[in-house]
């Protein structure tokens, strides 16, 4: 049987540990492996979602350390994922409202064919080190996250190619034609896992000193004091907290339910916003019928914790 392995506390607080992994492999059986892993996840009260496909296994699962240790052993003995590793922070309330685990074609999907991680990537950069390389006047630095992910935390000069998807990034790159005019480019994202496409991506096309930030932004968030960051803002999760900050600290953005965006406490303010139903980003996108539907999703959501339970639709 293989040893659980001993998980370290994270810097915030929370009595529910959330692990964010992704591995890349040579995952033939992947489909096979579907229903042992949800069994795993399930009978240690562990919730989330996990992808597998082809080329590996991606996701993010929340639960307490017994939990959570036991799933990452679980992954561990497999021969394909013995060399996973997996970022933590805490949670106030579980996450997720249940436990997924799906089977797709990509395990981040940027559409593109034969971009494969593990032949070519970019070069990997510590969070202690990455200060140095975006200070530096030489290099280009790209937030390969969305425009809605961006629009509440980056780093400080990066270019936000402003994306409504993963793919849409190539064709970014392709009208772009100004990225090659420094020498470097560096590249982040939120766990890093869009960066060893985007990064592989990067130098399929030609483009040499290429780099990405190891273990993303949480990881930077996570090992960089705030007096020495160059982060401003948020980090998106895609989790029921929506943000953090750093030190993984839970941040104060919700989530519009009615668009997915996330909301500041200042949009909360604002006229146009109507809790399940519109915010500042979707009121003039949505029909009077839309926000008639959503008021009735609302409702049974209200009405869901009054009784102390949680709506599936929130």
């Amino acid at each position: 049987m293989t040893d659980m392995p001993k998980i370290p506390r994270p810097h915030a607080d929370g009595p529910f540990l959330v692990a964010a992994l992704y591995h890349f492999a040579a995952f033939e059986r992947f489909a096979d492996f579907r229903q042992p892993l949800q069994e795993v996840c399930d009978e240690n009260g562990v919730k989330g979602t996990l992808l597998i496909a082809r080329e590996g296994i991606n996701g993010t699962i929340a639960g307490t350390e017994e939990g959570i240790g036991a799933v990452l052993a679980f992954l561990r003995g497999q021969p394909e994922f013995a060399s996973l590793e997996h970022k933590e922070s805490r949670a106030s309330s579980m996450p997720f409202l249940r436990m997924k685990v799906r089977l797709k074609k990509e395990i981040v999907t940027m559409g593109v064919e034969d971009i494969d991680p593990r032949r070519i990537v970019g070069t990997y950069v510590a969070p202690q080190d990455w200060n140095a390389l975006i200070s530096d006047p030489d290099t280009l630095v790209i937030d390969t996250r969305n425009d809605y992910e961006t629009a509440i935390g980056m780093f400080r000069g990066a270019v936000d190619p402003k994306t409504k998807s993963f793919r849409d990034f190539p064709e970014w790159v392709k009208n772009n034609s100004g990225l090659s005019e420094k020498p470097k480019i560096a590249m982040y994202c939120t766990g890093g896992i869009r960066c060893e496409k985007a990064t592989a991506y990067m130098k399929e096309q030609g483009f040499d000193e290429v780099y990405h930030l190891k273990g993303g932004i949480l990881k930077y968030l996570e090992e960089m004091p705030s007096e020495e960051s160059l982060w401003d803002g948020a980090c998106f999760v895609f989790d029921d907290r929506v943000s953090v900050t750093h030190g993984l600290k839970e941040g104060e953005h919700t989530l519009c339910h009615a668009c997915r965006q996330p909301l500041t406490p200042q949009d909360l303010t604002s006229p146009l916003h109507e809790e399940g139903v519109s915010c500042i980003h979707c009121h003039d996108a949505r029909t009077d019928e839309d926000r008639a539907r959503y008021r009735q999703r609302q409702q049974q959501i209200t009405l869901a914790r009054k009784r102390g339970e949680r709506h599936l639709g929130s």
